[in-house]
């Protein structure tokens, strides 16, 4: 035995948009045990193995179509206007579980594009808030990840910025200031999630304290993938696991402290679950 003396960060866990979601799929779960959701409810396989077993079904944007006069849950990502179109033809009930931080950034952005402002959205490309968000637009906003996707000296004059919910708001003032600088008027909407955004300095001071760190998220997670590098740049000695079965006991030495926290899309009881498997090291 390793004698490990292991602790959970207690800010680490759903955000209160995947908890809604998560709720309202379980509440229709315990009256009918089936659900259809669209797309991964949450981005950790381990999670939505335990909602399939509960009976929850996922589909893709190209099983919607095809479907009938059945109950159709939207996860906290929120969908574009066409998902709801197909809904009507088709005679679906939308469960609908999009997070309000994201409907109120959906339409915002649909009232600038009625308005005709040249539209700009920092985010993730083919992230579902982002489908949905270019939805408001009819696709017609620019996505970037970096600003380095931009042709600077040809970018109209007048830009509106929005930004995925859940990137970095240092990040997207750094992008405000450097289209400034270039010469460019920036209507910048800061709807950027502080519960998410928050998590990365919260995450480095839990990293510091510990010799070492299990980082638990699952492997589509973006929002995990940005966490992890976080806790890694103060704590070299980070781990990354998406379920218990994956520790390595040469990770660890004896009596050492060990600091578990995770995603905003990582469930509670995954990172206990690790916890109990550290202690039997």
């Amino acid at each position: 035995m390793l004698n490990l003396n292991v602790t959970i960060d207690t800010h680490s866990g759903f955000c209160f948009g995947v908890v809604y979601a998560i709720e309202m799929a379980e509440e229709i779960l315990n009256e009918k045990n089936q659900l259809f959701c669209l797309g991964d409810i949450v981005h950790n396989d381990e999670e939505v193995k335990r909602l399939e077993a509960r009976g929850l079904k996922i589909i893709t944007h190209t099983d919607l179509p095809h479907l009938y006069n059945t109950q159709v849950l939207i996860r906290a990502h929120g969908e574009p206007p066409s998902t709801y179109q197909i809904a009507l033809k088709n005679n679906l009930e939308l469960i609908d579980a999009s997070c309000p931080v994201v409907l109120k950034l959906q339409n915002r952005i649909k009232n600038s594009y009625d308005k005709k402002e040249k539209i700009y959205i920092y985010g993730k490309h083919g992230h579902a808030e982002i489908i949905g968000l270019l939805g408001q637009t009819q696709n017609n906003a620019v996505v970037f990840q970096d600003i380095k996707e931009l042709d600077m000296e040809n970018l109209p004059k007048k830009i509106t910025l929005y930004s995925q919910t859940t990137k970095s708001t240092d990040k997207f003032y750094e992008i405000k200031n450097t289209l400034q600088n270039a010469g460019i008027e920036v209507d910048a909407n800061d709807t950027i999630c502080r519960q998410v955004s928050n998590r990365d300095q919260e995450l480095r001071n839990f990293a510091q304290k510990f010799n070492k760190i299990v980082f638990v998220a699952g492997t589509k997670s973006s929002n995990g993938k940005v966490l992890f590098e976080a806790c890694k740049e103060v704590n070299q000695n980070t781990y990354f696991v998406s379920n218990p079965t994956e520790l390595q006991s040469h990770w660890f030495s004896t009596n050492e402290t060990i600091g578990v926290c995770g995603a905003t899309s990582t469930p509670m009881w995954l990172m206990e679950n690790v916890r109990e498997n550290l202690l039997k090291l």
